[in-house]
């Protein structure tokens, strides 16, 4: 008997392909992944996984992509373990979300894998971003926070709008006004029917009076007269015209100057000549110099007033005024002779003080200042150097070239324009003035002076 044409075997082999065939069908509409090894596995903690069923469908985007595998509990909180195809790839940045699927309490689990960006969620790993949004009893005990705002509203609207009405709520109060105003408007009403009716009978009459006025045919009536006013402006609008249309034709003086295009380049030199002369001067600076030294030597002060004009960063001229009380030198000699022996003693010095004038042009370069001119009533130079972020200038003058007067200084600027100086004038001795000198000045400039004149009284 041939056994491959046996009965039995063609239904042994018919009911083997019936069952693979369920076997295979069964495994293409099972939402679990895990068959044949086709799934990674996660795992995610949830306070409330109440709503969730074991090997309901995970969802991303509405598409299933993987079950929940098991729902236990950890330390008091759910853990539900999920299982998601190979495919579908997880990153640590993954979240997963908690739904709604209607208000029987139904939930289930909707996961977005995460920026592919961040490093992929290992096998078996925790998703750590989770959010619960499907809670019905949250959103009954949202819905019965406002019932409870409403009850309230409701009970504040009551207490406001009742009889006897109450001072304790906003609305309460607006009601209460608002009847009050009511209650005065009708009272003043009533109590001055009368005067109202007059005042609307008064304004009958202005305006009947107005109607009669603008309507009267009288050559000297208001209407007249606004019709002569209307014909004036007419005329004087045709002047205007006239006028503008010889400007654009270029007819007179104005014409002239607004279409002639070499008149109106002379008028915008001279313009930028008047502008440039105005630049000038405002970009001229000023300054009113005052200081003091005292003469160690002399026992005297010496004081000087004077004035610094700077048209420019790198020039300035300086006009000064000195009183030097070590101005003139008198000295005195005594001899006596005995015996054919003639004798000389020491002499004295008398100063006597004496104004003397300065006239100096100056050229800074860089922190160095180069100037010359006349120095107390003589020719002489000088070099000054700024340093300490223009604190300091150390200041060397040479002078009256015949005796040759050199002077040394050194400045502080303290504050604002407030000064010391300390140095040494005729350093030499060749004029017999040596002395050393200590004193303080204050210099004004522009903006200085600007305010002190605003804070005179008129």
């Amino acid at each position: 008997m041939n056994l491959l044409k046996a009965a039995e075997f063609k239904v042994g082999l018919l009911v083997i392909a019936v069952a693979s065939l369920i076997a295979y069908m069964s495994m293409r509409v099972s939402d679990d992944p895990s068959f044949l090894r086709r799934s990674n596995e996660a795992w995610f903690l949830l306070n409330d996984a109440g709503g969730l069923v074991k090997n309901s469908a995970i969802r991303s985007a509405g598409i299933p992509v993987g079950i929940i595998k098991d729902i236990t509990l950890q330390d008091g909180i759910a853990r539900v373990e999920i299982t998601v195809k190979s495919d579908f790839k997880l990153f640590e940045s993954a979240v997963a979300e908690i739904k709604s699927q209607g208000i029987l309490g139904d939930k289930h689990v909707q996961i977005y894998p995460g920026s592919p960006t961040d490093p992929p969620l290992p096998d078996g790993g925790q998703i750590i971003n989770v959010k619960d949004q499907g809670s019905l009893d949250s959103v009954i005990s949202q819905v019965g926070e406002i019932a409870g705002s409403l009850k309230e509203t409701a009970k504040n609207l009551q207490e406001a709008v009742n009889g006897n009405g109450t001072r304790e709520h906003v609305l309460g109060r607006i009601v209460l006004n608002i009847e009050k105003l009511t209650q005065n408007i009708s009272e003043i009403t009533g109590d001055n029917k009368q005067k109202i009716n007059e005042i609307v009978d008064q304004v009958h009459d202005i305006t009947e009076s107005l109607s009669d006025m603008l309507n009267e045919n009288d050559p000297d009536s208001v209407k007249a007269q606004i019709k002569r006013t209307m014909g004036r402006l007419d005329n004087a609008m045709k002047n205007v015209d006239e006028i503008s249309g010889k400007i654009n034709r270029g007819e007179g003086t104005i014409g002239r100057l607004v279409n002639d295009e070499e008149t109106v380049e002379e008028l915008n030199t001279a313009i930028e000549g008047v502008n440039g002369f105005l630049d000038t001067a405002g970009k001229l600076q000023t300054g009113l110099d005052f200081h003091s030294e005292y003469l160690g030597n002399v026992g005297s002060a010496k004081t000087t007033i004077g004035l610094k004009i700077q048209p420019g960063l790198d020039r300035f001229y300086y006009i000064g005024v000195v009183d030097d009380p070590a101005g003139l030198v008198e000295k005195t000699k005594t001899k006596s002779t005995q015996a054919n022996v003639t004798t000389e003693t020491d002499y004295e010095k008398t100063y006597y003080s004496k104004v003397k004038f300065s006239l100096l042009y100056a050229k800074n370069f860089y922190n160095w200042t180069v100037k010359g001119g006349l120095i107390e009533n003589s020719g002489g130079v000088g070099l000054d150097y700024n340093f300490f972020e223009d604190k300091m200038r150390f200041t060397v003058e040479a002078f009256e070239f015949t005796k040759l007067n050199l002077r040394a200084q050194l400045q502080y600027n303290v504050w604002r324009g407030i000064y010391l100086n300390v140095g040494a004038s005729d350093i030499l001795n060749r004029g017999d003035k040596y002395s050393g000198y200590l004193g303080a000045g204050l210099l004004l400039t522009n903006d200085d002076l600007k305010m002190l004149l605003t804070k005179i009284p008129l």
